[in-house]
């Protein structure tokens, strides 16, 4: 088994651990998980959890055989704790839950988080240090590095996302739109035009955001 360190003991990080339990149950023993890392070494006070803290990020010493995987949804954060790690040569994990639905010739990337339920359809191309959470896919959709499609979106054909871009739970990216880099898509949007790079948008249909 190759040993795991989770980044960040929040609500997301432990959910990973979860998922980490069904692989290492369902599919064969893969990880064994040595803990938390977390900035905030008192995240875990008051909560059940079989894991604990082990360090803080910035104090962390990466051993050879150590494996990271980013349990943080804010794209931007996730970059940079992935910036740092890289400094010390850390490895990353692909985290794929056994009840995903993969696609023959989806092309997936490196540190990629991707839970049950997710549907990727053929020919998708998934980039570096995405999360992606229970949502669908389409043919020929692009999700590029570090970002972040949150529980029960619909991802549709040709879309692509754009680096860093944060799409909240049950919005619906129409067919062959754009999410630029570093957007942001409120819970429940319905985005039938392009989205510029750095934006926020909400609503059916989704709408800049002045705030």
């Amino acid at each position: 088994m190759k040993n795991l360190i989770i980044v960040g003991a929040g609500g997301f990080g432990r959910e990973v651990l979860q998922w980490v339990k069904h692989i290492n149950n369902q599919v064969e023993p893969t990880w064994n998980v040595k803990g938390f890392i977390d900035d905030n070494l008192n995240a875990l006070n008051g909560i059940e959890c079989d894991k604990s803290i082990i360090s803080t990020i910035s104090d962390y010493c990466v051993y050879e055989d150590d494996f990271f995987t980013i349990a943080i949804a804010n794209p931007l954060i996730k970059k940079n704790i992935v910036e740092f790690l890289n400094s010390k040569n850390a490895k990353f994990a692909n985290i794929i839950h056994p009840k995903a639905t993969l696609s023959d010739f989806c092309d997936i990337g490196t540190g990629v988080i991707v839970t049950a339920n997710a549907k990727i359809s053929p020919n998708v191309k998934i980039g570096n240090f995405v999360t992606l959470l229970g949502s669908g896919v389409g043919h020929d959709a692009i999700l590029n590095d570090y970002c972040t499609i949150t529980g029960y979106c619909s991802i549709n054909g040709n879309v692509e996302i754009g680096e860093g871009a944060f799409i909240g739970s049950n919005s619906v990216i129409a067919p062959r739109k754009k999410v630029g880099s570093w957007a942001y898509v409120g819970m429940g949007s319905m985005v039938i035009t392009n989205v510029k790079p750095g934006t926020k948008v909400m609503g059916n249909p989704a709408k800049k955001l002045n705030f």
